[in-house]
């Protein structure tokens, strides 16, 4: 369900226009600065669309009881998260700089910020509006939460911002429907890519040579499986830049790594039975650096130690694989041999269950239970007179983009965005993908201070 938040200042009537949209008095109204201190969430009853509305605390104001800093990240968790932001501001008051501060901190989320400006009740309110314009977000909807002016041309804007969402997501959902899966083929030249095509299509379509790099440049093949369309993006072996001895070499590369950037989901393809070598190493940070959902398929893994048992040698295989790939310990692994066709169908097995895991959504509940527990149980090191990070907080962010894979970002909101070490980040983003059994996908997390700057 859409997410509506209502952001600004301590006491420009947010609690007042919250119990409007929600037809019921749930927020606290008082005149004291900084009375509502959490976030408060309710359904819509002002709305035509079903929607959830949710009240922040104030910002901006340090209160005295120490409060000021949780309910500030209280409302950049709500800006994290929200569909439409709306933006109240007080009409009688005017323009204030503490408002001029917290727009500049909405300034990237400005394509979904609804401008409110509260308790315009009189003709001196309405002279000043037009201020306000100066922020960015245009001059603003008048209303007056108290006395309940403007609450149904509001409710029309939230409703048109709520359709526009849901037409988006329908047409991208239809999209993908309609093509399918963009599955990017990529690895070194030689490691197998075109015989690892041909195989799933059980059809000889693009050229396989012994001559390494013959795919000069990225093919994109329809392939139609148990009724679903798919895309195979067939692409042109990358090289290292100093082995690229033409200009035809230099764009195939080029196009390969724009195949990574718009394919849903990457096989990165591993010539096993030779090892793994610095090109595969930088083609796997060309997968991450994109933050894409990946299968390592270990080709040619008939070739890899042959005489020995099958299960050992994939045990020995992973592991080698596994230490020179730590850093995309995300994917897991295929063992084929694409030429011979065999266990080709596992690479299929593998990227259907990692969608359907991808499917599944992680509760704000969940994922902070899971994160409190994992520091719990290893809590994270603090240098010599250094405080020990905090997690006060975490949450998913909006996915703006439909895609067949999803791939969330988590927003963590910690005393101190600089406490948290690389090592401790990839710790909890294995305990994620572990607990909730989500193979194959990046975890990615964008960490963020109390002052609210995203750090990765």
């Amino acid at each position: 369900m859409p997410e509506i938040a209502i952001v600004g200042r301590p006491n420009v009537g947010k609690s007042a226009l919250f119990n409007r949209l929600v037809g019921r008095r749930i927020a606290i109204v008082h005149d004291m600065p900084g009375v509502t201190r959490d976030r408060i969430a309710a359904p819509s009853q002002l709305t035509k669309t079903a929607c959830t509305i949710v009240d922040t605390g104030g910002i901006g104001a340090m209160l005295d009881d120490g409060f000021g800093a949780q309910v500030t990240t209280e409302a950049d968790i709500a800006m994290s998260t929200a569909d439409l932001i709306l933006f109240v501001v007080d009409a009688q008051d005017g323009l204030t700089t503490i408002d001029q501060s917290l727009a500049q901190r909405m300034r990237k989320a400005k394509g979904k910020v609804q401008l409110i400006v509260n308790k315009a009740d009189n003709a001196e309110a309405d002279a000043v509006i037009g201020d306000f314009a100066r922020m960015g977000f245009g001059a603003g909807l008048p209303v007056s939460a108290a006395h309940g002016k403007g609450m149904q041309q509001l409710a029309d804007t939230i409703d048109g911002h709520v359709a526009h969402l849901e037409q988006e997501r329908e047409d991208a959902e239809e999209k993908v429907s309609r093509e399918g899966l963009k599955i990017a083929i990529i690895g070194r030249p030689n490691a197998g890519k075109s015989s690892l095509t041909n195989a799933i299509l059980k059809d000889d379509r693009t050229i396989v040579s012994e001559v390494a790099g013959t795919t000069r440049d990225s093919i994109d093949i329809p392939y139609e499986r148990l009724g679903e369309q798919h895309t195979i993006i067939d692409t042109a072996g990358i090289r290292r830049r100093t082995k690229m001895d033409s200009s035809v070499e230099v764009f195939s590369s080029m196009r390969a790594e724009r195949s990574i950037r718009r394919a849903d989901i990457c096989l990165l393809v591993i010539d096993v039975a030779a090892g793994v070598t610095a090109q595969d190493r930088k083609i796997a940070r060309m997968v991450l650096a994109e933050k894409k959902p990946c299968v390592i398929v270990l080709n040619k893994f008939d070739l890899y130690h042959p005489d020995g048992n099958r299960s050992a040698r994939l045990e020995e295989a992973e592991e080698h694989v596994r230490k020179e790939l730590f850093f995309l310990a995300y994917a897991p692994f295929v063992a084929v041999s694409a030429k011979n066709r065999q266990s080709v169908g596992l690479v299929f097995e593998q990227i259907t269950y990692i969608r359907k895991q991808a499917q599944n959504v992680i509760g704000t509940g969940q994922l902070n239970r899971l994160l409190q527990d994992s520091m719990q149980k290893y809590p994270p090191q603090a240098k010599k007179g250094q405080k020990r990070m905090k997690l006060l907080y975490a949450t998913t962010a909006v996915n703006d983009h439909y895609t067949a894979i999803p791939v969330p970002t988590y927003v963590l909101f910690v005393n101190d965005k600089r406490l948290l070490a690389e090592s401790y980040e990839q710790y909890l983003a294995n305990r994620i993908r572990e607990h909730f059994d989500t193979p194959g996908v990046p975890v990615t997390f964008s960490v963020r201070s109390r002052n609210n700057k995203p750090s990765r």
